[in-house]
C-alpha cells in the first residue's frame, strides 16, 4: 500500500507557533500510564541489554572458555537478527497484528534471557543471545508502533515519545554502569539474569493493557523484499561488527559487505516493482522519512563513537577505574533524563524539525569541545561536562527525529515507518564504532587517536545537520498550513 505523497499538513511537528499551554502538558489516564509503562519498560529493556554485557565479558570469556576474538560474537550474536529482522517484524505487525507480535517478543527475549543466564557452554550462551536478538527485533518496532497508535499526533504522543526516547538513552548508560556492578557483586550471569526479571515483570501486564491493531486489509507479504533487506542487513552488521575488532581487511569482512550493499541495492529494485512493498518508496521520498532518518542515522552512529572513544580515553589515558568511569556516564544519564522532560516541551515550541536541527548542531559544538582533552587530571571534568551535555542534545535529536519521520503516517503503516526509525538506531549503533573508533584504537598515540575520531566525529554531525536543516525546509500554502514537499520536487 502506497502512501499518499501530496502535501500533508505538519503543522504540530514543524510549527513554530507555540501551543497552548493547556496542550503543553497533556493529562495521560490511568490506563493511559500503564500503557506508556510497560512499553516503554520493554524498550528500557532492549537499550540495558546493548551495554549490560559489555564490561562483564573478561569474565564471561573465563567461565565459558571463549577466547577473546571469540568473545566479539557474544556482541554480534545479538546484533545481527536484532538489526537484520526489524523492517521484517515491523511489516508483518502491520498485517497480523502489533500486539500478539510484540508479546511473542518479549517472551522469547525473557525465554533466551534465561538460556542466556544458565549458558552452560558458549555455544547454549550464544544461542540465548542470538534469540534475544530477534525478540528484540520484534518488540522494538511494534511497541513504537503501538505507542505511535496509542497517543494521538500532537502533545500527547511528543510526550510519549520524550519518555521512551529518555529510557532508551538511560537504559544504555544504566547498563553500562549496573554491568560493573553486577559483575563484580554477583558475577557475570546476574548481568543476563537482570533481563529475566524485567521481562517476568513486564510480560504479565501486556496481555490486558495493550490494545490489538494491524491494517485492515491483508495484502501478500513481500517475500522477495524480506529475503533481500533482512539478508543485506545481516551482511552489513556482520561486516561492520567484525571489522570494529579485526579491520576492514579480513576477507569475511570484505565479501560480506559487498554482499550488504548488492542484497540491499537489490532490494530497492524489488521494492520498486512490487505491488504490496515491505517498505513503501513514496514514504521514503517524504522528506520528513528521508531527512529525519538521517539526523537519526548521524545522532545514534556519533554518539555511540563518543561513548567508545571515552571509555578508552578515561581508562587507558587517564588511569580511571571502570566504577570511576561509569560514573562519568552516570551524569550523562542523569541529564539525558533531564533533557526528556523538556524535549516534548521544546518540540511544542520550536517543532520538531527545528529541534533536530538544534539538537544536531548542539551535539556537533560540544563534541568539538572534547578536543581539549589531554593528560591531565582536570580533563575528567571537561569529558563529564561535554559528554552529558552533548547527549542532552543527543536526546533532544532521538525525539525528534522520531516524531518527524512517523509524523503524518497513516495508522496501517505506522509499523513501517517506525520500522525505519528503529533500523536507524541499530544500524547507527552499529556502524559508528567500525568505522571510526576503529582510528582510535589503531593510531600510534591513543591519544592523537582519540582527538581524530573527536574532530571527525564533530564534522559530520554538524554537517548533518546543514544537510537536515536543508532538506526540511518546508514553505506555507495560502492556507497557512506547513507543507514538507516530497524528495524531487521544486
Amino acid at each position: 500500500m502506497a502512501i499518499d505523497t501530496r502535501p500533508t499538513d505538519l503543522r504540530h511537528p514543524d510549527s513554530s507557533s507555540p501551543l497552548s499551554p493547556s496542550s503543553d502538558t497533556p493529562r495521560l489516564s490511568t490506563r493511559d500510564r500503564l500503557v506508556l509503562f510497560v512499553l516503554c519498560a520493554a524498550q528500557f529493556m532492549v537499550a540495558l541489554d546493548f551495554s549490560v554485557l559489555n564490561v562483564a565479558l573478561p569474565a564471561l570469556g573465563t567461565d565459558l572458555g571463549m577466547s577473546t576474538s571469540a568473545l566479539q560474537w557474544a556482541v554480534t550474536a545479538f546484533a545481527l537478527p536484532s538489526g537484520g529482522f526489524l523492517l521484517l517484524f515491523g511489516r508483518i505487525g502491520d498485517l497480523f497484528g502489533r500486539r500478539r507480535l510484540f508479546l511473542t517478543g518479549l517472551a522469547l527475549f525473557g525465554a533466551a534471557s534465561l538460556l542466556a543466564t544458565l549458558a552452560w557452554d558458549p555455544a547454549s550462551f550464544l544461542t540465548g543471545r542470538a534469540l534475544q536478538g530477534l525478540g528484540a527485533a520484534a518488540i522494538v518496532p511494534t511497541g513504537m508502533s503501538l505507542l505511535t497508535t496509542t497517543f494521538a499526533e500532537g502533545p500527547a504522543r511528543d510526550r510519549a515519545l520524550g519518555i521512551s526516547g529518555t529510557l532508551l538513552s538511560l537504559g544504555f548508560t544504566i547498563g553500562m554502569i549496573a554491568g560493573g556492578v553486577l559483575t563484580d557483586a554477583l558475577g557475570w550471569r546476574s548481568t543476563m539474569g537482570l533481563l529475566t526479571l524485567c521481562t517476568v515483570l513486564v510480560l504479565p501486564l501486556a496481555p490486558g493493557l495493550l490494545p490489538e491493531s494491524r491494517t485492515p486489509e491483508r495484502p501478500r507479504l513481500d517475500v522477495p523484499g524480506a529475503v533481500t533487506v533482512t539478508g543485506g542487513l545481516l551482511s552489513l552488521i556482520y561486516a561492520l561488527s567484525t571489522a570494529a575488532d579485526h579491520g576492514f581487511a579480513r576477507p569475511d569482512v570484505i565479501v560480506t559487505l559487498i554482499a550488504g550493499l548488492a542484497l540491499l541495492t537489490a532490494f530497492a529494485v524489488v521494492e520498486s516493482r512490487s505491488a504490496a512493498p515491505l517498505v513503501s518508496l513514496p514514504m521514503l521520498r517524504r522528506r520528513t522519512v528521508a531527512w529525519g532518518n538521517l539526523g537519526g542515522l548521524v545522532t545514534f552512529s556519533m554518539m555511540s563513537t563518543v561513548v567508545f572513544v571515552l571509555t578508552l580515553y578515561l581508562q587507558e589515558v587517564l588511569d580511571l577505574s571502570a566504577f570511576r568511569t561509569g560514573l562519568v556516564f552516570g551524569v550523562q544519564g542523569l541529564l539525558s533524563a533531564v533533557a526528556g522532560t523538556f524535549a516534548p516541551k521544546v518540540i511544542g515550541r520550536l517543532g520538531a524539525r527545528r529541534t533536530l536541527v538544534a539538537s544536531l548542531t548542539g551535539q556537533g559544538l560540544l563534541i568539538a569541545t572534547l578536543l581539549g582533552l589531554d593528560e591531565s587530571g582536570r580533563s575528567v571534568w571537561l569529558a563529564t561536562a561535554a559528554v552529558a551535555l552533548a547527549s542532552m542534545c543527543h536526546l533532544g535529536a532521538i525525539i525528534s527525529y522520531g516524531l518527524t519521520v512517523t509524523s503524518g503516517v497513516p495508522d496501517e503503516e505506522q509499523g513501517l515507518a517506525t520500522g525505519l526509525v528503529t533500523s536507524t538506531q541499530q544500524v547507527g549503533i552499529t556502524v559508528g564504532i567500525p568505522l571510526l573508533g576503529v582510528l582510535a584504537t589503531t593510531s600510534d598515540s591513543l591519544l592523537a587517536g582519540v582527538h581524530l575520531v573527536l574532530a571527525l566525529d564533530a564534522a559530520i554531525v554538524l554537517a548533518a545537520a546543514v544537510l537536515v536543516g536543508l532538506g526540511l525546509r518546508t514553505r506555507r500554502t495560502a492556507s497557512g498550513a506547513v507543507e514538507t514537499e516530497p524528495l524531487g520536487s521544486r
